[in-house]
């Protein structure tokens, strides 16, 4: 499958599609990071000053581990190219003019965008007039 690098095409086939999970933003020094935390994360990055798991709210609590807010992950279903051009920013933009912050992390295959989970619903509706 070839990823798609047209924006026009990119929003037309964004359907995006929202976790059932909540997700949470935590924050650990490197050397604190087990193996096991690493495995069940959704998404790490390393930072000077701590390694950031983006984990679910289950399992932060479960290993009691600090964070604020709850959040959602919307899937971009498109195969988005990592070179494409304004994807980001459409999906940024619209989320922001409907006063929903967003959280993008672009993998090999898809974008995520992890909003307020108490937003979710409208964020997908959002996202989801970009390609009309």
């Amino acid at each position: 499958m070839v990823a798609e690098t047209d924006l026009k095409a990119l929003l037309k086939n964004l359907t995006p599609v929202a976790s059932a999970e909540d997700y949470v933003f935590t924050t650990l020094p490197k050397a604190n990071v087990s193996s096991e935390l690493i495995a069940v994360a959704k998404g790490v990055f390393q930072e000077s000053e701590g390694t950031t798991l983006i984990i679910s709210a289950t399992e932060a609590q479960r290993s009691a581990l600090p964070f604020e807010g709850r959040f959602r992950c919307i899937t971009c279903e498109v195969h988005s190219s990592l070179d494409a051009v304004g994807m980001t920013a459409a999906m940024s933009r619209a989320l922001g003019d409907a006063g929903i912050s967003a959280n993008v992390v672009a993998a090999f295959y898809h974008d995520h965008i992890f909003v307020p989970a108490d937003k979710v619903d409208l964020a997908v509706q959002v996202l989801q007039k970009l390609g009309l």
